[in-house]
This record gives C-alpha cells, structure tokens and sequence, in this order.
C-alpha cells in the first residue's frame, strides 16, 4: 500500500483521517448469543429484531473494508466454559444466567454455537478475532500488543452493543491512544434511547468522533480506488 492511500471521513465534531495502513475496522461482538433467536440475550426477553438492520449496515461496512484492504478485527465475548474468567456478580445478573444451556449451547460460552459470529458477516483469513472476557475489547486480552505491533492507530468501531461493550471499547481505546470513530448506524441497542445517547456523548469530541456509515463507505471505496491492482 502506498504512502498515498488516505482518505479523509467527515465526522463530528472533527474530521477522521483514515490510512489504509494504520486504520482498521473494529466489529463488536457480531455473535449469536447478542442478535439470533436462541441466543443469550433473546433468553433474557429483550428484543434482538431491534438490531436486525445494524447486521445489514455492519455488513456494507465489512464489504468495504475488504475492497479497500483496510484490516478487520472482529470481537466476541464469552468465557471459559468452567467459567473461571466470569465473575459471580456478573453471572447472577441473568435470568437465566451466563453459561445456562440454551437452543444455541451453553449462553455466552466460548466455542459453542450462540458464541459465534452471525453467518452474514463471518470473518475471513486475515482477519483478527478477539476473545474477550467482559465488555471493553481490550480487558483481558492482547488486541492492544495486536494492534501496536501491525502500526494500527486509528480505529473505526461499529457492533453491539453501542450503551455496553461499544462504549466500554471506546473508552478503553481512547485511554491508550486510539484515534476512534464511532460508525453512527452500524451501532445499535435493545431499546430506543441507549444508542442516541452513546452517539451524542462521543459527538462532544473527548473519546472520539462520530459519522454515518455513508461517509466512512466513501473513504473506504476511495482506498479501493487507489490500490493497486495485480
């Protein structure tokens, strides 16, 4: 890739320079458990039909990403299946609780079926996949060493769920140097006021900047442009 291959994403409050080399696009916890009937979060009687159209923006983005051979990281969370990394509090908090048997395997449970990432937008070699533990992308696992050593400085983050494990990511990444754009509309949560909320904190500019899922396609397609071809 060339020194050249930049391109500019207008976002609020400020602009986002997105560099093919140092850039990657962040896919929150796409998985089972978070958006499929079956699933973990379904089990606890929220509505996961509310995400339905964040899969199909999240999969534009990707698409884009791919054309563009900007890096992919792709998060889940889920935990030992002796439970071992899940605190007792955390586990008590569900009715029914992390690592209870559902339609989809054992909720929440690294390996079993409701852990994996939903068909549609399900990582390819190349690809970083990320096992975490809680919520922040980077608690517990090496996404930070991951990222540091490929160069990577700027981070476009998009998945579920944006008031939990997408802000707890942008956090955790603005605390250790992230440059990060929340992708306004590829980012959603089981209710109406949570989403808005988190889009609106991080348009005030301290973690980061925010923009439309148009807006970083245009760059991303901008980057495919210029790539050179075999």
């Amino acid at each position: 890739m060339t020194a050249e291959a930049a391109a500019h994403i207008d976002a609020v409050p400020r602009g986002f320079a997105l560099d093919a080399r140092r850039g990657a696009l962040v896919v929150i916890d796409m998985q089972h458990d978070f958006l499929s009937t079956g699933g973990w979060i379904d089990a606890l009687g929220l509505d996961v039909g509310l995400l339905a159209p964040v899969t199909t923006v999240v999969a534009s983005l990707i698409a884009a990403t791919r054309r563009a051979g900007v890096q992919i990281v792709y998060t889940r969370e889920g935990y030992r299946a002796d439970l071992a990394d899940c605190p007792p509090l955390k586990r008590a908090r569900g009715v029914p609780p992390i690592g209870a048997a559902g339609p989809r395997g054992r909720h929440m449970i690294q390996g079993e079926p409701g852990n994996a990432i939903v068909p549609q937008l399900a990582p390819q070699d190349g690809d970083i996949v990320i096992d975490k533990p809680g919520a922040g992308a980077f608690h517990a696992t090496l996404l930070d060493q991951i990222l540091r050593l490929r160069g990577i400085t700027h981070l476009m983050v998009c998945g579920v769920t944006a008031d939990v494990c997408v802000n707890a990511t942008l956090y955790e990444a603005n605390d250790r140097g992230y440059e990060c754009l929340l992708i306004a509309d590829a980012t959603g949560s089981y209710d109406h006021y949570s989403t808005p909320a988190v889009i609106t904190m991080v348009a005030n500019g301290v973690i980061g900047c925010t923009a439309p899922a148009v807006a970083v396609i245009a760059a991303l397609d901008t980057l495919s442009a210029a790539r050179p071809r075999p």
